[in-house]
């Protein structure tokens, strides 16, 4: 490498990735306003009440199931309270992120996203620690099932969004 005199400002071949910078910004065309409500149009955001809805739905299947296989309402109740550790928190992240308050900035939306995801962790931890004392006879298979087919949905949200 060579020296560079002291107090002179760098060159621009000198600078780090300027050449991949400029590549990609050349290559780079704004979207009209026609062009982004299409795009919008075609490709429409899946609402979250709409994930946290099928969640339900899907949790009362799953312990309904379990209920008519194994002929025992503790397995109903333990798939339904996993179900219930999914969705009570999905639901509270869901109206704390499409609050007009969360929604007013983007970095205010960031900051947003960030408590309530904090808040859905700390509310599904505390549901798991609870479990046992709330549902009693627990199934710890059942609540396991009823909890990852409910978290499955968000994946299942993902497909929707493609249509």
């Amino acid at each position: 490498m060579s020296e560079r005199p002291s107090g002179k400002r760098p060159d621009r071949r000198d600078v780090w990735a300027d050449d991949e910078i400029e590549a990609a910004d050349r290559g780079f065309v704004p979207l009209t306003r026609e062009q982004a409500a299409a795009l919008r149009e075609k490709n429409p955001p899946v609402s979250p009440w709409r994930v946290v809805a099928v969640q339900i739905v899907i949790g009362l299947a799953v312990a309904a199931l379990g209920v008519a296989i194994t002929g025992e309402a503790a397995i109903g109740w333990s798939a339904l309270y996993g179900a219930a550790v999914v969705v009570v928190p999905g639901a509270l992240m869901a109206r704390g992120t499409t609050s007009r308050l969360s929604s007013m900035s983007p970095g205010g939306s960031a900051v947003s996203f960030m408590l309530w995801e904090f808040v859905k962790i700390g509310v599904s931890v505390a549901m798991l620690m609870l479990a046992s004392r709330i549902v009693q006879p627990l199934s710890w298979p059942a609540l396991l099932v009823g909890l990852v087919v409910c978290l499955k949905v968000y994946w299942v949200a993902l497909l929707w969004r493609r249509r």
